[in-house]
C-alpha cells in the first residue's frame, strides 16, 4: 500500500443554509481553497435545494460540491426522494450515504446504504460511505464488529473496481455534534481496522480516502489528520463558518506527504 494519499476535506452542511448566507460562505470557501497547495481536495455537501446555487457559484473553482443523501431507487413513485442521476444533473461529485443520522432517524440498514452507494456509482458520483458506532457499542467493545458490518455490506455489493472509487468516513456517533472527539490514537486504531477491511477487497481498494468526522475543529484537525491512516475529514458544524473550515483545510495541507 502506498502512503502517498492526498488529503480530502468535505463539509457536510446538514440541514442548514439560506440563499444569501450560502452565497457568502461558498464564495469565501472557493477563494480560500484556491490558495491551498496541491495534495488537498475540498468539497461541500449541501442541502438538495441548494445544488443549483452551489453549481453556479463553484463551477470553475477547485471546490467540488455534493449531495447529502441519494435514493436507493433510480426513479419511480418514491415521493420526496432524490435519485442519484438527478443530483448528477447539477454537476455533483460527492454523495454522502449511510450518515449516522440517516441510520438512526430513518432506520437505514447496511443493505440499504449499500444500494444507495451502488446508485451513486452508477450515476457517476463518488459515494462517501459513513460508518460509526454509538457510545454504548464502543463501551461494549463492539466497535469493530459494528463498523465492519456496515462497511462489509457496501463492499460486498460493489466490484473491486467500483469499491476503489468510494470514500469512507468514520464518524463515531458519540462524537457527532457533541463537542467530544475521538483521541487521535483512538481514531487511528479504527482507521487502521477499516484500511485492513478495504485491503481484503483488493489492493486498489486499500488506498481509498479514509476520513474522520466527529467534532473536528481547527484546534484538533492537524493532530487528527497527521495519523497514518486518516486522509482528511468530513466536517459538520465547522463547515458552516468559512474561517474555521478553511483553517481545517490548511491543517490538512500541513500534514500532506
Amino acid at each position: 500500500m502506498s502512503r502517498e494519499r492526498a488529503k480530502l476535506v468535505v463539509g457536510n452542511w446538514k440541514m442548514h443554509g439560506r440563499i444569501g448566507e450560502n452565497a457568502t460562505l461558498l464564495i469565501e470557501v472557493a477563494a480560500g481553497a484556491s490558495a491551498l497547495q496541491k495534495g488537498v481536495s475540498v468539497g461541500v455537501c449541501v442541502p438538495c435545494p441548494y445544488l443549483a446555487q452551489s453549481q453556479a457559484l463553484l463551477s470553475g473553482s477547485v471546490v467540488r460540491w455534493g449531495i447529502q443523501d441519494v435514493s436507493a431507487h433510480t426513479g419511480g413513485a418514491f415521493t420526496g426522494e432524490v435519485a442519484a442521476e438527478m443530483a448528477a444533473d447539477f454537476g455533483v461529485t460527492y454523495a454522502i450515504v449511510g450518515h449516522s443520522e440517516r441510520r438512526a432517524y430513518h432506520r437505514e440498514s447496511p443493505e440499504l446504504v449499500a444500494s444507495k452507494a451502488q446508485r451513486a456509482i452508477e450515476a457517476g458520483l463518488t459515494p462517501i460511505v459513513c460508518v460509526g458506532e454509538t457510545l454504548e457499542e464502543r463501551e461494549a467493545g463492539t466497535t469493530e464488529r459494528i463498523i465492519g458490518t456496515q462497511l462489509e455490506a457496501v463492499l460486498q455489493a460493489l466490484t473491486e473496481e467500483q469499491a476503489a472509487g468510494i470514500v469512507v468516513a468514520y464518524e463515531p456517533v458519540w462524537a457527532i455534534g457533541t463537542g467530544k472527539t475521538a483521541r487521535p490514537g483512538q481514531a487511528q486504531d479504527v482507521h487502521a481496522f477499516l484500511r485492513h477491511k478495504l485491503l481484503e477487497k483488493g489492493a486498489t481498494v486499500a488506498n481509498v480516502p479514509l476520513l474522520y468526522g466527529g467534532s473536528v475543529k481547527p484546534e484538533n484537525a492537524e493532530e487528527l489528520f497527521g495519523q497514518k491512516d486518516i486522509d482528511g475529514g468530513l466536517i459538520g458544524g465547522a463547515s458552516l463558518k468559512s474561517k474555521d473550515f478553511l483553517a481545517i483545510c490548511r491543517a490538512a495541507q500541513t500534514v500532506t506527504h
